[in-house]
């Protein structure tokens, strides 16, 4: 019997626990975050990738970093995969890594966290001077229940970074998306700092004039002393949210701005959404990390604007009993934005594969083969997409993206979506070679 599955996860015994771990890793390790400068990154969509934006442009201005996000970890110069399927992890795994980096004299600790993270005091006692958020959608209501409760927890993060000791040598800072939902909740909290961006013509740090092009995107930034002009190898208009939150958190640190003009046009990737798979089939291939109704809204939307795409098809599934509510609106976009769709397997645990297909298959009008197919093995399905792919057409691999790992109602297997679509392309194009 899995005594975990009895206890509520909101329950306070729960809480209890996850807090005691933390109080002994704090004790254990020293507390080796209070001679750092600790960012923290928290919102629904995009954490990863301005985790990695903000942690590579610190170094590129001569600073040791140390970073943690849901797919990697660097501490200064060593880069290492997180295998843990955790965004943020267990209270004695941060706390050592965070003794590690100490050691190596690393100045920042950029730290990508969750709301569960949050809500179970996994980041207590951590003195962190920089907290940044962009945006709040629908997740992890399985836990928080409402939307109310969801974004409170996200408040809380802030209400901490006042609470918790200031270092004499900075101030707090808070960096808020002011057009996204509840962000006057969030202004009303931290007085030293505060940095808004995107849109408004309230906004601090704005982009405007933005313009997409194939390879890259052009923008000019404003901000209340100057205006500066941009170009960039990240694309789409999410990594412009990342950029200004990232442009925020520098500009607090006091880098130069001409520093940071010149990391933006010297970045070619960072790991974050829409990852393009190269081939030569003259199709576009995307892996994303979109896993929720809002992300698959944005992604899929994005896409759209490509002008000659011909046709989109869509590989997602949905993951296993944490918020269920989930699935038939994540259906409901797939089916509106989406000319073909494959149904397959995300990561299970410990519920049924064929029993999450079934609760998402039931809200899905389209009849099977009417552009639409059931392909319960994930490498299976990717293989249909790229079989049925013709050229112009696009398509979205949703859920995994960088993750390298498929946890299974049995175990967890070695996975990673670029890399089964690359042995893919090369069995066709094997097979082409045969047939010639």
């Amino acid at each position: 019997m899995n005594i975990k599955k009895l206890i509520s996860l909101d329950s306070p015994l729960r809480v209890l626990y996850h807090f005691l771990r933390w109080v002994v890793a704090f004790y254990v390790y020293g507390n080796p975050a209070r001679d750092m400068i600790v960012i923290w990154i928290t919102w629904t969509k995009w954490k990863t990738t301005t985790t990695n934006i903000i942690a590579k442009w610190l170094r590129d201005a001569g600073e040791k970093v140390f970073m943690f996000s849901t797919v990697n970890y660097m501490i200064w110069d060593d880069f290492l995969e997180n295998n843990l399927k955790m965004t943020s992890p267990s209270p004695f795994v941060l706390q050592k890594l965070l003794k590690k980096a100490k050691n190596a004299g690393c100045k920042y600790a950029v730290i990508e966290t969750s709301s569960h993270s949050i809500f179970y005091n996994r980041n207590y006692w951590i003195d962190f001077d920089i907290v940044a958020l962009t945006n709040i959608s629908q997740d992890h209501l399985d836990l928080h229940k409402t939307m109310e409760n969801y974004y409170k927890i996200k408040l809380k993060l802030f209400e901490n970074l006042v609470r918790y000791r200031r270092k004499n040598w900075i101030k707090k800072v808070s960096v808020v998306n002011i057009d996204s939902q509840y962000s006057s909740e969030f202004l009303n909290i931290v007085d030293d700092n505060k940095y808004t961006y995107w849109l408004s013509n309230t906004a601090q740090i704005k982009a405007q004039n933005i313009t997409y092009w194939i390879d890259f995107t052009e923008f000019e930034i404003k901000i209340p002393w100057n205006t500066v002009k941009m170009k960039t190898k990240l694309k789409w208009e999410f990594n412009i949210y990342n950029i200004l939150a990232s442009v925020c958190v520098l500009i607090s640190q006091k880098v130069p701005l001409d520093s940071i003009v010149n990391t933006i046009a010297t970045t070619n990737w960072i790991p974050g959404r829409l990852e393009e798979v190269s081939n030569n089939k003259w199709i576009k291939i995307f892996v994303d990390y979109a896993h929720t109704e809002d992300s698959l809204k944005n992604v899929l939307e994005t896409v759209r604007n490509i002008t000659w795409i011909w046709k989109i098809i869509t590989v997602f599934g949905a993951t296993w009993d944490r918020d269920k509510s989930k699935r038939p609106k994540m259906w409901k976009v797939v089916n509106e934005l989406s000319d073909s769709i494959i149904l397959t397997d995300d990561d299970t645990y410990t519920e049924n594969s064929l029993s999450i297909i079934n609760d998402v298959a039931k809200w899905i009008k389209r009849k099977e083969w009417d552009n639409f197919w059931i392909v319960p093995d994930r490498e299976d399905a990717i293989r249909t997409a790229l079989i049925m792919a013709q050229k112009s057409d696009l398509i979205i691999i949703a859920g995994k993206w960088a993750e390298t790992l498929q946890i299974t109602n049995k175990w967890p297997i070695n996975w990673s979506d670029v890399w089964t679509v690359k042995k893919i392309l090369k069995e066709i194009e094997d097979n082409e070679l045969v047939r010639v």
